[in-house]
């Protein structure tokens, strides 16, 4: 049993691995690819929380990172370029963007069955890479980690086959209240371990799909999965901006109240599906999961949209500003991209010279443009 056993658990791990790769991969060529057109367009359509919940939905699902969206909204709000409310809606839409990735896994994955093409992909992908520059090599770069995704899947499908009647949804917590949030927890660990809740969903996908979990258990690691990106976004946030704090911060209280709701969901959802459609749960599982993850994802948003400026003030309120009034918005990490940087920098000097010259035409008795500055501040800041 042993024998079989190691030789499954090896490669199980192996397509995880490749997953993760073929993931990371594909996110570089795509951002590599579209990446700088992908900011202009945020920028520009991002005009409230609600256009900013589309655009960001519809950036992530492209980039196949929220991360990537997330980061370039914080720059935004850092350079003064969009408002704290519009970053939000962009940070909501981008946990619905990310369930793409679970429709990509379970269509193509499980009922197409496109791992007989994962391997040219990979071939045609890392040619063009090595061939070619610019656009064409980053979209074979794209395609080469787009076969990759599909190589691990097969890998994690063939390694999960061979635990069969060994690991079974009774080695999991069963289906109570105590049960889902263990599992819950358990998908936030795993989140934090691979830093990637779309290479968890699909890990789960293949659990479910090899009868390892069921339906419930799946749900329920899947919301503890959302939940755990949202930790990675406050580790590195720590240390950051006013901006960059609250945006962390923002992004982890909505997501725990999102999880929390989800949990409530799980028993609705299911028995809604079988009232539309009898029996049809089981034997499309993986739709089913990949529907309940972007269900309770739109949900949420629905809901928090109407308040976002209520709850962008809240967060202001929970994390104020004690920074220097004129270097609040700098912040090294923003250095990740020099043209935002760039324009923080910018702003803010602009913004300092208009108050000192301001202050000077105060002591000039000047009562049209002259204003009395903080000096404190200025010399703080000029420090």
């Amino acid at each position: 049993m042993e024998d079989t056993i190691i030789p499954m658990l090896l490669k199980a791990s192996g397509g995880v691995g490749l997953l993760l790769l073929g993931i990371i991969v594909m996110t570089d060529g795509l951002h590599m690819l579209v990446g700088d057109t992908l900011k202009s367009v945020l920028m520009r359509f991002t005009k409230s929380p609600l256009t900013g919940a589309l655009t960001g939905t519809i950036i992530t699902a492209i980039l196949q990172s929220s991360t990537v969206t997330t980061v370039t909204a914080v720059g935004f709000v850092g350079a003064g370029l969009m408002t704290f409310p519009e970053a939000l809606g962009i940070i909501f839409g981008a946990n619905i963007g990310t369930t793409v990735t679970g429709w990509m896994v379970a269509l193509l994955g499980f009922k197409f069955h496109i791992s007989t093409f994962a391997f040219p992909l990979v071939l045609i992908g890392s040619t063009l890479k090595l061939v070619f520059k610019g656009k064409v090599g980053a979209f074979g770069y794209a395609i080469g980690g787009f076969g990759l995704i599909f190589v691990g899947l097969t890998l994690l499908q063939e390694g999960m086959s061979g635990f069969g009647g060994i690991i079974t949804p009774d080695s999991f917590p069963p289906d109570t209240w105590m049960g889902r949030i263990e599992l819950m927890v358990l998908g936030i660990l795993a989140t934090l371990i691979t830093h990637s809740s779309s290479a968890g969903v699909a890990t789960v996908l293949a659990m479910l799909f090899s009868e390892a979990i069921n339906f419930e258990q799946a749900a329920a690691l899947v919301i503890g999965m959302d939940m755990g990106t949202t930790v990675t976004a406050l580790m590195v946030s720590i240390g950051g901006s006013v901006n960059v704090r609250r945006t962390g911060f923002s992004h982890v209280f909505y997501n725990l109240l999102a999880g929390i709701m989800a949990l409530f969901l799980i028993t609705p959802f299911i028995y809604i599906w079988e009232r539309l459609a009898p029996g049809s749960l089981l034997p499309n599982a993986e739709i089913a999961l990949v529907a309940f993850h972007t269900f309770f994802n739109l949900l949420s948003v629905l809901i928090i949209l109407p308040f976002t400026y209520q709850f962008a003030r809240l967060i202001e309120k929970i994390i104020p500003s004690k920074e220097p009034q004129f270097t609040e918005k700098l912040d090294k990490k923003l250095l990740d991209d020099p043209s935002i940087a760039l324009e923080v920098a910018r702003i803010s000097a602009q913004n300092e010279a208009v108050a000192l010259f301001g202050h000077i035409n105060f002591l000039l008795s000047d009562p049209k443009y002259g204003q009395k500055a903080d000096l404190v501040l200025l010399q703080s800041s000029l420090d």
